[in-house]
């Protein structure tokens, strides 16, 4: 290891490095919290500037993240904000937190990988370690990011260091944050991966070191495959299990008390968040490149696509046999706008397709929300845009004709929805423990 790798190394051993974290959203703003947290000189860089304007006063933009923890960081100097990515030069490690989408023909949409790393180029010096957090296919850090960075004369492995290093953030999971779950790390080349190990050792209760990026990257992906694929199985289960007149969350309940060869997944309205209903198809875009289908992730995925619809059916029908009501001139309650409880992440939420399938329909739908108040423009849903959560009121409730629950957030009162509710389509078995009014509960 050369003069210069030491000291790289001993900077990340001994907390002088100085960090940036490119993207501040809900993978780069815990990160940055938690180099702070172990004692890092951490800048968070990011273009949207009220999110450097609000850091830079200690506030958060995201629910499970108080603002005491950033103004702790803040104050004691160890976090900073910035959208100037002049500043890159300056950083020992550079880590890139940034989102992977897909495209509308659901092929990767590695624009903003890309669109950043030419960005920092400019800005790069000799010496640095650069690594990726986004999820992405096989082969993206070797074919994509080190042609860019390489462009200027600079080679992988002697000028620069790169890294892939999956981010597995759960937002809003008490039991887990970034500093407790395991980091899979893998290098262009033994030091890049020496070096970042260096560095995520300071962080993280453990890491674990693979062979290639191209390991690394195929790990996360192999992650949420897996939950894709038992999600939609769990799914396609809920949809028998009912014509059969079968609970399946009792089902599943009994199933789980073996104490091996069974993982218990939950059914739902269908699947949200950046992860599980995208990644996988990052690996079907790179097996189609060596001529291979993806047969089980496709099926998955045409399974928890499908689940929303299913829920409607359900809706429609329990509306039409209850009560005569037709759907168009029905008005429904939406329960749950985020795509998991107890967060404000509305990312790839089933709850925008139900209310495009119910309003298409012809109803009448609001939401409750109490971590969303406003609905966010969005890409795929700008015509949802500015609507905003009802007021929790008896009086209020008693003007829909159904509660759809999507979400279900541990703060509602389910009691009183059941109560005042006519009818309860539950997709979360949200009302499980509802003693009164069972009789108005469909699950679906």
């Amino acid at each position: 290891m050369s003069t210069d790798i030491t000291q790289l190394k001993h900077s990340f051993e001994d907390k002088s490095a100085k960090i940036g974290v490119i993207g501040l959203g809900y993978v780069g703003l815990p990160l940055c919290l938690t180099l702070a947290d172990k004692g890092f000189a951490t800048t968070g860089f990011d273009i949207d500037e009220s999110k450097i304007e609000l850091l830079s006063q200690g506030g958060s933009y995201i629910s499970h993240i108080e603002d005491v923890s950033i103004k702790k960081q803040v104050d004691n100097g160890r976090l900073t904000a910035t959208h100037d990515l002049s500043q890159i030069a300056d950083m020992d490690a550079i880590l890139i937190c940034v989102p992977t989408p897909l495209t509308g023909e659901r092929e990767p949409d590695l624009s903003f990988v890309i669109s950043t790393a030419e960005t920092i180029f400019p800005y790069l010096r000799i010496g640095q370690l650069i690594v990726l957090e986004s999820t992405t296919y096989p082969g993206t850090c070797r074919e994509v990011l080190c042609p860019i960075f390489e462009n200027g004369g600079m080679k992988s492995g002697q000028d620069f260091y790169l890294a892939y290093s999956p981010e597995r953030e759960d937002p809003g999971n008490p039991n887990f944050g970034t500093a407790s779950i395991p980091k899979v790390v893998g290098g262009d080349g033994e030091n890049a991966k020496n070096l970042a190990l260096a560095l995520y050792d300071q962080i993280v209760v453990k890491t674990v070191p693979v062979s290639s990026t191209e390991v690394a990257e195929a790990v996360k992906l192999t992650e949420n495959i897996f939950r894709s694929v038992n999600i939609a199985l769990v799914n396609e289960l809920k949809v028998i299990y009912d014509k059969m007149g079968i609970d399946v969350w009792e089902v599943i309940d009994a199933a789980k008390t073996k104490p091996f060869g069974y993982m218990p997944f939950y059914p739902g309205p269908g699947l949200g968040g950046h992860c599980i209903p995208i990644d996988p198809f990052y690996l079907t875009y790179r097996a189609g490149l060596f001529d291979l289908e993806t047969r089980f992730i496709e099926l998955a995925g045409e399974i928890n696509t499908r689940m929303p619809s299913h829920v409607v059916d359900v809706l429609v029908q329990e509306l039409q046999q209850r009560f005569e009501k037709d759907i168009k001139d029905a008005t429904i309650l939406l329960i749950g706008l985020a795509y998991k409880k107890n967060v404000n992440d509305t990312r790839e939420s089933p709850a925008f397709v139900l209310i495009e399938l119910l309003e298409a329909l012809g109803a009448e739908v609001d939401y409750y929300d109490p971590y969303v108040p406003e609905v966010l423009p969005t890409r795929e849903h700008a015509a949802l845009a500015g609507r905003h959560s009802i007021e929790w009121t008896v009086a209020k409730l008693k003007d829909y004709d159904a509660a759809l629950i999507c979400t279900d957030h541990d703060g509602i009162d389910y009691d009183e929805l059941v109560a005042i509710s006519q009818l309860i389509i539950d997709t979360r078995n949200a009302t499980n423990s509802v003693s009164k009014g069972q009789e108005k509960v469909v699950k679906a």
